[in-house]
């Protein structure tokens, strides 16, 4: 029945609305450069160098192109007409074009004038090659080159495209691959199909990648079935999962669990007062202080610790993914409420932080998890070997890293202890191709690699492997087994002679 409530909550929202709406998150695309953006209105964002608002998109379908005008506004760029004839003419060959500086007319002077008239880049390409004395000497391919060369430097057109797993992986990889442990985005879609993600499934989630593999995983399960997350330090980072925008819908199912806890989850030690003994004593103490300011430098360096993890190794320009933090709904209290209403924010927020934990050791203690999935920049040994016990027997797990020592010493583990069927260490090989008339061709440049997977399914533990002493009895059966045949291959001479 659960199922059928959440029927028209996940789908109606996300997938099926392609229109653009105020508080929506897009992806702005502009060539092969992408940036996460939450549409809001009479807000400025800088994009490749253009800066410019966001309120003209609000009502236009996903997908539909824009170009920057004066004051920063976004107009819908009309479809371009088919180049002229004289665009078309072109030479045989480019050996007799020397590249001398001179053969552009237009200075930057000019150009500049130009665009203070409020020519449009369209028109500024235009001017380019007519003035230029090589341009019909070039070859058609050469020509081609060059016009998308100027209109890259001077026709600011952007398209807002709706985020998705594969545009998400593709913007982290290219801007900020140390945020998602250089996770290629064809890695990533393994990881989901070895890891058999789908509605209705209960997955086990552990990763490191800013929320980009639980966004995937969200985005595949589509709002129905569970998932449990395992976070390190004081919270989990979702700075890549709430670039998706999903509906609120699809966070009911959504659980998360301290990593710290698991060990006496699996040991039977784990009751509600190991959670519960840390948020009310935070509580207690901010009471007792009577000062605001105690509370915020308390709250400040928990939320410190986390930004560390995701934003300290990268450049303060890259700004495209710290926009759609969680925090402005729990600073609201603050900075606008007293100081008691504050405090019991905060002490609901903890209260129902708590349930969720509560529910996800539930969950967890069940053991009848779908699914594994980790992907940290943690050893994935201990991880995995403590993890597999949460998950019911024939389910897939799969495990990603950077480097492909670690998981090596992850097989051999598996290997020893057992339990586990169709072990597989494997990197993807990725290249890519420009499909064009009469010049399809690899890339030049292409990517080193894009990580390691070690997948596998588990099954239930045999009683000859699990306890040794019967594999010692077993060892000498087979013993006594292969020595009887050569006894009586030694007695059959004597017999004849």
């Amino acid at each position: 029945m659960e199922g059928s409530e959440e029927l028209p909550g996940p789908q109606p929202p996300h997938p099926g609305d392609h229109r653009i709406r105020d508080g929506d998150f897009v992806v702005l695309k502009r060539e092969d450069v992408f940036k996460a953006v939450q549409v809001q209105r009479r807000k400025k964002v800088t994009f490749e160098k253009q800066w410019f608002y966001l309120d003209n998109v609000i009502g236009h379908s996903y997908g539909t192109t824009f170009e920057v005008t004066n004051g920063g506004s976004l107009q819908p760029k009309k479809k371009k007409e088919e180049p002229t004839s004289e665009t078309k003419e072109a030479g045989t060959d480019n050996r007799n074009i020397i590249d001398d500086g001179k053969s552009q007319k237009l200075t930057q002077d000019d150009i500049k004038a130009l665009k203070d008239k409020g020519i449009k880049g369209e028109e500024i390409v235009q001017q380019l090659i007519e003035n230029s004395t090589t341009f019909r000497d070039k070859t058609e391919f050469a020509q081609d080159k060059y016009i998308k060369k100027k209109k890259k430097k001077y026709e600011a057109i952007i398209t807002v495209v709706k985020p998705s797993t594969r545009i998400l992986s593709i913007m982290y990889y290219a801007r900020e691959p140390g945020k998602i442990n250089h996770m290629r985005y064809d890695t990533l879609a393994q990881m989901l199909t070895l890891g058999n993600v789908r509605a209705g499934n209960k997955m086990i989630v552990m990763e490191t990648c800013a929320g980009l593999v639980l966004g995937a995983i969200m985005e595949r399960m589509g709002g129905f079935g569970s998932i449990i997350q395992l976070y390190p330090g004081g919270g989990p980072v979702r700075a890549a999962t709430a670039c998706f925008g999903f509906p609120k819908s699809f966070l009911s199912g959504l659980y998360e669990f301290p990593l710290n806890k698991v060990d006496s989850l699996l040991n039977g030690t784990f009751s509600a007062e190991m959670l519960s003994s840390e948020p009310k004593d935070s509580a207690s103490v901010e009471e007792s202080n009577g000062t605001l300011e105690e509370k915020q430098t308390s709250e400040q360096e928990t939320e410190d610790s986390m930004a560390e993890a995701q934003e300290s190794h990268h450049p303060p320009e890259q700004e495209t993914m710290e926009i759609v933090s969680q925090e402005p709904e729990y600073k609201e209290p603050k900075e606008r409420g007293s100081k008691k209403d504050y405090i019991q924010e905060k002490q609901r927020r903890q209260e129902e932080q708590r349930k969720r934990h509560l529910e996800a050791a539930a969950l967890l203690s069940e053991r009848n998890s779908d699914g594994l999935i980790v992907a940290s920049r943690f050893h994935p040994t201990p991880l995995l070997l403590s993890l597999l016990d949460f998950v019911a027997p024939s389910r897939p797990f799969v495990v990603y890293c950077q480097y492909k020592e670690p998981l090596l010493e992850c097989y051999t583990k598996l290997r020893e202890r057992g339990g586990v069927i169709n072990l597989r260490l494997s990197e993807t090989w990725l290249r890519n191709y420009q499909v064009l008339p009469d010049r399809s061709h690899p890339k030049l440049l292409m990517s080193g690699g894009g990580g390691y997977l070690l997948s596998g399914f588990t099954v239930a533990m045999d009683n000859l492997k699990a306890d040794p002493s019967l594999k010692s009895n077993a060892s000498t059966l087979e013993s006594h087994k292969t020595e009887e045949p050569a006894a009586k291959k030694r007695k059959c001479p004597e017999s004849d002679s």
